[in-house]
């Protein structure tokens, strides 16, 4: 699974475990009887992944989320390279849970920051944006055109970076795969580490993935680039701004090819469009019950 995947899954988990509080609940494949390790789930309380500390005497909730059977889709329908969404599934923003240390890590990334930001301007930022422009998996061989069908593209992020980075403290965790912009504060981390650090800040600005979910997670508004590969209405949160390309051919789907109705949708988001709701979004208030 994928870390957004696995991120839906602690919302299933945490759901379950409001219900019913003695059940003992654990993510994985049902049919296999495997249970996934995953460091989305470190510190969580709600799940167990460790088969030795599971009390054969309690009932146990088994969340059967795995690369064969995710619940955002519908296996029933789907073809060969082309997913078809299920649209009875939404998702419950999930949790996370930082180590002391990780938390450490973060003050200190943003403490760096901050000292870049002062190094090159003499006035307060008027916020502080959290973005991320370009899947790792981007070039993966399986799923790599997925990724291609969801990029936004490095000259629209160019764009919006040079209009941004005069006001705002931008902050990008980079990847070997990442884009690199000029005047803005990037750092090397994992996927854990850089949840952390958007945890102190204000707003997430990216593409439908892994991050959009951290940030539902994390009580952050975000500004979630959906294009139209898939909507909302099944993978997204109504608290984010989520760009989505309603046309024809929406929401495709497509994973086997680069897809011209795919290229269609990202050309109709423009820049203004997401510089806009970033400044709308910015300082919202996220409650979730």
């Amino acid at each position: 699974m994928g870390y957004g995947d696995e991120l839906m899954a602690t919302g299933i988990a945490k759901i379950q475990k409001q219900k019913f509080p003695d059940r003992q609940i654990v993510v994985g494949n049902f049919k296999k009887k495997i249970i996934t390790q995953s460091i989305i789930f470190l510190n969580n309380p709600n799940i167990i992944m460790d088969p030795k500390k599971i009390d054969k005497n309690k009932a146990v909730y088994f969340v059967n989320s795995h690369p064969g059977n995710r619940p955002h889709i519908n296996w029933g329908k789907t073809v060969k390279g082309k997913n078809i969404w299920n649209f009875n599934f939404k998702p419950t923003p999930g949790e996370l849970y930082f180590s002391k240390n990780e938390i450490v890590y973060a003050k200190k990334i943003l403490k760096d920051s901050k000292s870049f930001w002062n190094k090159n301007y003499n006035y307060k930022y008027k916020g502080i944006i959290f973005i991320e422009t370009t899947s790792l998996k981007i070039n993966d061989p399986r799923m790599g055109f997925k990724h291609v069908n969801k990029d936004w593209g490095h000259q629209n992020w160019l764009s919006l970076v040079e209009k941004l980075k005069k006001n705002y403290l931008i902050i990008q965790p980079l990847h070997k795969k990442s884009n690199k912009y000029n005047g803005i504060f990037s750092f090397d981390s994992d996927f854990r580490q850089a949840c952390s650090v958007m945890k102190f800040c204000n707003i997430y600005v990216g593409p439908e993935g892994g991050f959009g979910h951290a940030a539902a997670a994390l009580n952050k508004p975000g500004v979630i680039i959906f294009g139209g590969w898939i909507t909302p209405q099944v993978t997204g949160y109504d608290f984010h701004d989520n760009i989505y390309i309603d046309i024809e051919g929406s929401p495709c789907g497509v994973f086997s090819h680069e897809c011209d109705h795919c290229k269609k949708c990202m050309s109709k988001i423009t820049v203004s469009m997401i510089e806009d709701s970033i400044i709308k979004n910015i300082y919202k208030e996220i409650v979730v019950d």
